[in-house]
């Protein structure tokens, strides 16, 4: 397969009209129509086999992936998708893998009228890279700079699934696994699919003080958002959310480890002055996915996460470093 026929076969099976698309794949480069009364945001996520996926991953999966954690991005701005670019860089053609990944792609892309509208295809080791714009109003996205003390801190969806599947990959079934695969296959679904809380990102527009999605887990993406702030963070440990296959397949020593460094959830994590919380909560929870109050925004700097008597807890790793 030469790479026309390689890029033909992605945009056949990846094509989605969009009417703000005036010039898309088959040009030197996209022409697109911004709206006049909004800001575009603008995302770019790289994974590469072997780091961010394991390998033998599924291409349905891959695909899938790939495009999530870059619309978790524009959900932590409060920003709706449009549009995706893709460079692919493949150690060579295969056109079940490429079929396998189109279709993973396109099923997410479809789901939110995201339109894939150019980038490029190498050789070389596997690797994905995605850049995603988005719309938001002007001045209404959420940044990381807006907590501010007196805040609480919450959380979408369940915390540790995605970590907690790949350490199942890389140790011998546990008795209770052996006894609920289903718990296994939920898990692993949450490491190899997980879902970008567009909706529940839109909803924090005008109420959420700061936002950020939980990629690279709960202490160092909170910690993120107290230094772009200025301020700290209180965690309740036990508070945290656990789904029953978390809570079913691990002691609470190596739960608390997932659920605080273990990343790659892409839930989101944001603050909300108190005022304000109570109705988010309940429009959240109204969207579905659960919505959790986890701590507070505090003076000083950094994250503490406490125990149920509030004596500090220190996580075995606070989040994943690439070039840790």
């Amino acid at each position: 397969m030469s790479e026309f026929t390689l890029i033909e076969r992605l945009q056949t099976r990846t094509a989605l009209e969009r009417a703000d698309v005036r010039v898309g794949i088959g040009d030197d480069a996209a022409v697109l129509a911004v709206p006049g009364d909004h800001e575009l945001v603008v995302s770019t996520d790289t994974l590469v086999e072997g780091v961010h996926f394991p390998r033998g991953t599924a291409a349905f999966d891959i695909g899938w992936k790939a495009l999530a954690v870059n619309l978790s991005d524009l959900a932590a701005m409060a920003a709706t998708p449009a549009w995706v670019s893709l460079a692919l860089t493949l150690p060579a053609c295969d056109d079940a893998w490429l079929d396998g990944f189109a279709a993973g792609f396109a099923a997410l892309a479809r789901e939110h009228g995201v339109a894939l509208i150019g980038g490029d295809t190498t050789r070389g080791p596997l690797t994905v890279t995605l850049t995603v714009h988005g719309f938001v109003p002007q001045g209404m996205a959420v940044r990381r700079s807006g907590a501010r003390p007196g805040d609480v801190a919450l959380t979408t969806g369940t915390l540790g699934d995605a970590a907690g599947g790949l350490a199942l990959l890389g140790t011998k079934p546990s008795r209770a696994g052996e006894r609920h695969p289903a718990w296994c296959e939920e898990l692993l679904a949450r490491l190899n699919r997980p879902t970008p809380r567009i909706a529940q990102g839109l909803a924090l527009r005008g109420l959420a003080s700061a936002a950020i999605d939980v990629s690279d887990g709960l202490v160092a993406d909170l910690g993120h958002v107290c230094m772009a702030s200025g301020v700290g963070a209180e965690v309740d440990l036990a508070r945290l959310p656990a789904s029953s296959a978390l809570l079913g397949l691990f002691d609470e020593a190596e739960r608390t480890a997932l659920q605080l460094g273990g990343g790659d959830d892409y839930e989101l994590c944001f603050t909300a002055a108190p005022e304000v919380a109570e109705g988010l909560i309940a429009e959240l929870a109204r969207l579905g996915g659960g919505v959790t109050r986890i701590g507070r925004i505090v003076e000083g700097r950094g994250v503490r996460v406490l125990d149920v008597d509030g004596r500090e807890v220190v996580p075995p790793r606070r989040g994943y470093e690439h070039f840790a």
